[in-house]
């Protein structure tokens, strides 16, 4: 996927091919093949409005291009291979690639203090979690059957960035950088966040019987 939220909003062209047109094109591929596809999608479909966990039926209606695209391109693989699944996940963070947790990692060992944006809020997600979710799918899949559709899958728990870090530099030993909380007023950026980012997880936890971790 095209994941440069805010380069997004300049490189237009390439974040629809990659995000829209490349959906479409293996979902034609895997219907030719009969083939089925799990395809991982985002929040940023939503407009982060909301005031309750987001569930799957709820309508789309993203701000950004980068939101735009991904919801595009959930459309154009299911029109393509209506025996897809979606699974939309959030604020997603591993050992690998750049990363919020890696990004404080490194500034809290760097800086004596750092502004974070407090009024954002969603579930941060460990892609090995997400991995195992996606096995799990697999698994259930070659045992029972694949079930299509949109599902949503984070970790557990409701937090800001603001917090997160906070958690972050203490499970990293930092503690000689000062973490001050902000508003997204102050954090101006080329791509609009969502404010409220919280996925409800029931139905992939009671279609796959998944056990979703904090």
């Amino acid at each position: 996927a095209y994941t440069a939220v805010d380069k997004a909003e300049d490189d237009v062209e390439l974040c629809y091919k990659i995000n829209r047109d490349a959906a479409r094109n293996l979902g034609i591929a895997a219907s030719n093949n009969k083939a089925k596809v799990i395809h991982v999608s985002t929040d940023y479909v939503f407009d982060g409005t909301g005031t309750r966990p987001y569930v799957e039926t709820d309508p789309v209606s993203p701000k950004s291009v980068y939101g735009k695209s991904k919801q595009e391109g959930e459309a154009a693989l299911l029109e393509a291979c209506p025996d897809s699944a979606i699974i939309r996940t959030a604020w997603l963070y591993s050992i690998f690639g750049n990363n919020f947790v890696k990004t404080m990692i490194k500034l809290g060992q760097e800086r004596d203090a750092l502004n974070v944006v407090a009024d954002q809020t969603g579930t941060p997600t460990n892609a090995a979690d997400l991995v195992h979710a996606i096995a799990s799918i697999l698994d259930y899949s070659e045992a029972y059957e694949f079930k299509p559709g949109i599902y949503h899958y984070s970790n557990e728990g409701v937090t800001t960035w603001y917090d997160f870090n906070i958690q972050i530099h203490k499970d990293a030993g930092i503690t000689t950088c000062k973490v001050s909380p902000i508003t997204t007023d102050q954090y101006p950026t080329r791509a609009s966040r969502p404010q409220y980012s919280v996925l409800n997880k029931t139905k992939i936890k009671e279609t796959f019987g998944i056990e979703i971790p904090q």
